[in-house]
């Protein structure tokens, strides 16, 4: 099999991970030992499929897979007899891998499994943690660098979220409008850094992973379609397509970051950016605004503008002060520097830095030294800037951005 066919079945897995671990869930309803056996699953398939070739079926083939397993651990449990009759009710024909496709056909299980791993029992912050594992793929490593915490502070998180949903009996379907509006915010947050990791990937030689991305984008359109008048839900779709529209222009041909202001315009997607504008556009007239209608709105003023100089600043400085004051988001006062330096002037984003420097929130996080990197620089402290552009590098595990720091440095220095 070639390196394009093994991305393809690394990317298939990937995208079939989550489908396979609802249907297992709401088969047997144990949630740690369901995910074991999908996590098998996917190894026999990343195995098998580059020997022997895709199957006809492949998410059939890997719920046939981990079905199997689920049942063997069943049958091996010390309480096997007390288990004999739920078993025959939910043991499964093994004979056709097609048969198992033909039960599923008639619901989104990583939608369901969305709004379980969301459930009140839960923390949030263990709820959000739980499904970017379970929904997002994410490792324990990328979810620890999304809240800013240390790693083995979320490896526990996630062992005591398992447990509640262990421990609770929550059942394995969608809930009802009551509770579904309930954990709507802990599924809108989780999709929000689902959609992050994948468009600016915390670690690794990609600068973006679209398989997280573009799952991000297909489970918020299906919250949307299940929620057509929610504001916050339109706003959040509407950010991810006005973000990712510019995916294209990102990186040049040998993988390097392009930012913002030297992208190649031309190259972002403008009918994506068209249902992205749509969609803020009508969400904007609901009230009250939320921060996700904001986020758009911002992102909406960058796409519009033909060209990096035409970007209307004071609008973006307006809309970062009203999100400021319904979010204490480190990330968000960090953009509201950046938007009153680009308005005001360096001095004036360098102080807020200072801000944030004294909040501590963002300690050791690599964004905050380029962010004063690149201010620095506009203000002509090329010592400053070469420093904090280097600091920043070593903080950050995605090589691409880390290529792109360094090279920032070195062009300061007339390397």
């Amino acid at each position: 099999m070639s390196a394009i066919e093994a991305r393809r079945v690394e990317s298939l897995l990937r995208e079939l991970a989550p489908q396979v671990l609802g249907a297992i869930v709401r088969r047997f309803g144990d949630f740690s030992a369901a995910e074991d056996v999908v996590q098998e699953a996917l190894i026999a398939g990343a195995t098998q499929w580059p020997a022997e070739g895709l199957p006809d079926n492949p998410r059939g083939w890997l719920i046939h897979v981990a079905a199997r397993r689920m049942t063997d651990t069943i049958r091996s449990d010390s309480a096997r007899r007390l288990r004999e009759a739920e078993l025959a009710r939910q043991e499964w024909p093994f004979s056709d891998p097609a048969s198992f496709e033909a039960d599923f056909v008639d619901a989104d299980d990583t939608l369901t499994l969305l709004f379980m791993c969301c459930h009140p029992a839960l923390t949030t912050s263990s709820a959000i943690a739980l499904t970017l594992r379970a929904v997002g793929g994410l490792t324990t490593t990328e979810i620890a660098h999304a809240f800013l915490v240390p790693e083995a502070t979320m490896a526990k998180r996630i062992v005591r979220a398992k447990e509640s949903i262990r421990t609770s009996g929550i059942p394995f379907e969608l809930p009802d409008a009551a509770e579904r509006d309930a954990r709507l915010a802990s599924v809108l947050h989780v999709l929000y850094l689902v959609f992050n990791e994948g468009y600016a990937a915390s670690g690794g030689d990609a600068l973006q992973r679209t398989d997280l991305s573009n799952e991000a984008i297909r489970l918020t359109r299906a919250v949307h379609a299940l929620l057509p008048d929610d504001g916050e839900v339109a706003g959040l779709l509407a950010l991810m397509l006005l973000t990712d529209a510019r995916r294209t222009a990102r990186t040049a041909v040998d993988g390097t970051l392009i930012p913002l202001d030297a992208q190649d315009r031309s190259l972002w997607n403008r009918e994506t950016i068209a249902e992205g504008i749509a969609l803020v556009s009508a969400a904007l007239r609901r009230h009250p605004v939320g921060p996700y209608r904001l986020q758009a709105a911002i992102a909406a003023v960058h796409d519009e503008a033909a060209r990096a100089e035409d970007t209307d600043w004071p609008q973006i400085l307006a809309l970062y002060g009203v999100l400021k004051s319904l979010s204490d988001n480190p990330m968000v006062a960090l953009n509201h520097a950046i938007a009153t330096a680009m308005v005001v002037g360096p001095a004036a984003g360098l102080a807020l830095l200072d801000a944030l420097v004294a909040d501590g929130r963002l300690a050791g996080h690599h964004r905050l030294d380029a962010v004063r990197a690149h201010l620095l620089e506009r203000a002509g402290d090329r010592a400053g800037a070469i420093a904090h552009y280097l600091a920043a590098a070593g903080k950050t595990a995605g090589i691409p951005e880390r290529n792109y720091l360094t090279t920032q440095a070195a062009r300061l220095r007339g390397d």
